[in-house]
């Protein structure tokens, strides 16, 4: 059984992240000063490297200034009925 983390849906979710960072001009060096972590920190999730959780997204939301709902809603609209994690 493969991991969440390796589907589409998840990789969906990082390039929504990703997008939303860099239409706001912000560097992921930037935004790690907003988390109050390191770089690599915001590499290693934007790579998938490293999972967020729940309550990691929503910070990181927040520091980027984007409403979580949005987010959410798109992946839940655009996530196949038969999605297995």
């Amino acid at each position: 059984m493969s991991r969440s983390v390796f589907t589409s849906a998840y990789s969906q979710l990082l390039r929504s992240l990703v997008q939303a960072r860099v239409a706001a001009g912000i560097r992921q060096i930037d935004l790690a000063e907003r988390l109050g972590k390191p770089q690599s920190f915001v590499s290693k999730m934007e790579t998938g490297e490293r999972r967020l959780d729940l309550i990691e997204f929503l910070v990181v939301a927040r520091a980027l200034g984007i409403d979580p709902d949005t987010i959410i809603s798109q992946l839940a609209r655009d996530l196949p009925a038969n999605t297995k994690i």
